[in-house]
This record gives C-alpha cells, sequence and structure tokens, in this order.
C-alpha cells in the first residue's frame, strides 16, 4: 500500500461496502483506507505514551472493545428504549437545520461519532420531505484541526456556505471550539468560508446554538465503537501514512461484519419517525423560540471538577453520558461520577465500570448525569 507521500491527484471519497458497511447512498467518507495499517495498541501503553507527550491521541489506534453477550443483550435493551427520544431528536435538529439553512444543504458529519447521526439525519429528510441531502463523512482532530484537503474537496464540489457540521453531542465542547477555530483559519487569504455551527443531537454543555435538545442522555450509539459507526475506527492523523494530499485515515473493521450493530441502530430508530413526526416539530418550535445562545456552562462545570478532584487538565474529564461511556470503552479510566446511583439509562455505564473495576461515586449536585475521569498515568 502506498504511504500516501506519492499522491498527487485529489483522493476520491470512500463508500460501502468496500468501506464501511453503510451503503453507498448513505455517506460518503472523506477519509484514506489504512484497513492494512497496524494502528492499534494496548490501551494503557498507548495511554501512557499519550499522556507524557510522547504520541498524539490521533497517531495510533485503541484496540477495539468487543463487548460480551450480557453487554450486547444490554445494548438490546438500550436500544429498544431509546429508539422513540432519539427518533424526536433526529427529526428536531433536522427540521430545525432545513428551515434554517435551507432544503439544500450538504450534511458533513464528524467522523465517527457523527457519521449514525449524519445518516439518520438525511433519513429523516428524505423520509418526510423527499430530499436527497448530499452525506459526507469528515475527520476533526483535537488540537490538529479539521482535514483541510477534506474541506477543499467539498468547497470544489458543493457551495460551502450550504455545508452542516454534523456531531453526535457536545460534551465540555473541545470540539465545537476546534471546528470553529479550524475553518476561520481555512478562510485566510481567500479560502473556502464554512459555517461553523455545529448541528448535534444533544448539546448538554450548551456550546452550540442547533440541537436536538440539551438533555443527557444516552444516544446509543454511544455504547458501542465502529460496530455501531459502519465498522469504520476512529480517525487517524500520522505522518508515517497519511501525506499532504491525502484524506485524514481510518480503518475499515471487516472482520467484525457478524457483530456489526450499525444497521440494526439506524433501522430501530427510523422505524420510529412516523411516531415522532409531531413531537420533533413541537420540539423545532420551542427551540426556536428559545434563547439558544451558547453558555459554556458545561466547560465551567469541568473546571469545577478538575479542581475539586486535583486532575491537572480538562482534557482527563469527560463529561455526559456519550463521553462517560467513551472513557471506559478506549481509556483507562480513573472514577466514574454520576448524579443519581441507579439512573436507569447509567445501566451499561455500571456494566462496564464492574467490569473494568472502576469506582462509581455519587456527586448529588453534578451539573452533567455523569462523568467519566481519565486515569492520569504519566
Amino acid at each position: 500500500m502506498s504511504s500516501g507521500r506519492d499522491i498527487r491527484v485529489s483522493p476520491r471519497p470512500l463508500t460501502g461496502p468496500d468501506f464501511g458497511s453503510y451503503g453507498p447512498d448513505e455517506v460518503k467518507w472523506l477519509l484514506k483506507d489504512l484497513s492494512s495499517v497496524a494502528l492499534e495498541g494496548d490501551v494503557a501503553a498507548r495511554e501512557r505514551r499519550i499522556q507524557a507527550g510522547l504520541a498524539h491521541y490521533a497517531e495510533s489506534l485503541p484496540v477495539e472493545f468487543q463487548p460480551d453477550a450480557a453487554y450486547q443483550e444490554l445494548f438490546g435493551r438500550v436500544l429498544a428504549n431509546s429508539a422513540h427520544r432519539l427518533a424526536v431528536a433526529v427529526g428536531a435538529v433536522t427540521e430545525l437545520v432545513l428551515a434554517e439553512r435551507g432544503t439544500d444543504v450538504v450534511l458533513a458529519s464528524l467522523a465517527r461519532a457523527g457519521t449514525p447521526v449524519g445518516v439518520l439525519m438525511r433519513r429523516w429528510a428524505q423520509h418526510h420531505h423527499g430530499l436527497d441531502l448530499p452525506h459526507y463523512a469528515v475527520s476533526i482532530v483535537r488540537d490538529r484541526g479539521i482535514d483541510a484537503n477534506a474541506m477543499k474537496y467539498l468547497a470544489a464540489h458543493h457551495d460551502p456556505e450550504k455545508v452542516v457540521f454534523v456531531d453526535g453531542w457536545t460534551g465540555k465542547g473541545a470540539i465545537t471550539r476546534e471546528l470553529a477555530e479550524a475553518l476561520t483559519a481555512l478562510s485566510v487569504d481567500g479560502g473556502p468560508v464554512f459555517n461553523p455551527d455545529l448541528a448535534v443531537l444533544a448539546d448538554p454543555g450548551a456550546c452550540v446554538r442547533t440541537f436536538g435538545t440539551r438533555d443527557d442522555f444516552l444516544i446509543a450509539s454511544a455504547c458501542l465503537n465502529s460496530t455501531v459507526s459502519g465498522l469504520i475506527s476512529r480517525t487517524v492523523l500520522n505522518a508515517d501514512f497519511i501525506g499532504p494530499d491525502d484524506f485524514h485515515g481510518a480503518k475499515f473493521y471487516a472482520e467484525l461484519s457478524g457483530q456489526d450493530m450499525s444497521a440494526v441502530l439506524l433501522d430501530a430508530v427510523t422505524a420510529e419517525f412516523d411516531s415522532a413526526t409531531g413531537e420533533a416539530s413541537t420540539r423545532r418550535d420551542e427551540i426556536r423560540r428559545s434563547d439558544r445562545t451558547p453558555t459554556w456552562s458545561g466547560w465551567r462545570s469541568v473546571e469545577e471538577v478538575r479542581l475539586s478532584h486535583g486532575i491537572s487538565s480538562v482534557n482527563f474529564v469527560k463529561p455526559g453520558v456519550g463521553e462517560t461511556t467513551r472513557v471506559l470503552l478506549r481509556r483507562v479510566p480513573w472514577m466514574i461520577l454520576v448524579r443519581t446511583a441507579d439512573d436507569p439509562e447509567h445501566e451499561h455505564i455500571r456494566a462496564l465500570a464492574t467490569a473494568r473495576g472502576v469506582p462509581v461515586e455519587v456527586v448529588p449536585d453534578l451539573a452533567y448525569s455523569c462523568m467519566g475521569l481519565v486515569k492520569e498515568v504519566s
């Protein structure tokens, strides 16, 4: 496989079934296929190198967590219980985007957590409005910015003003800030001007204007890794494999096809679209009437927890259900904080914490329903 350093032609999008398990009409991945490259490492060793400043988290991949039968069964229950609520949030944010940005928008989901959401938003627009919205998945990396080559591709094929960036949820807002700063940098000296307004299903951090809810609720796609995200890994930015003309990279875990729940999740939520129509419309109207100005309240609460627990960096405090789940799936967790001990939406978190021997502490006045604290190992 080429290292990418000799590539001079513009890269092209990847689509399933050659890359990922989503259909070719559901999403085009603006990524370089690194499936044949050994990028995975032991979670603890990888964490030590990252925290010691010897490596960036996007240069490698954690070994993919593979749940046991009990956890798979738990995922099924979680999805069944939350599919309608997810459909309402998908509908509300999609209707908000169509009302405010137009019916000719282009969806650009932030791979990989944003991609199932982008697929669902595209399905909603098609189901309720007969629209066939283009949908791409692009990479953004904390402290490294958004994939500039992917942005060049979008600008060459679409009106940048029509591109709507999509993610699953907000934590403290680090990616929201990263996106805004990266797009501003791209626009310098006549570069393409993209709208940095990020559309998300859930905005518990109060750091975006376009959302389906600001409740900190469980989005089922957070419960697993690639097996709910089209069998695609986290994105990779490593100069050994990504040349100056390449998109950022990712792997397609085709060998996990027998465990793939990506279509199961999408179809379960899509099946609720009709029953969610009225609630989604009402939610959209309520959001439009409300004061949506970002307050960044989530970031402040993260700082408070960092100080109270003697943590050196906000990067080790991961707020919200989605981020807490991620800590347990692919980091070295130190402790889990929860607002209540027996929240039904935290059943999978309690299961993962028990499996990994991670203590759970109840903090009644927690700003989020839960937070995951990463262990400082360097």
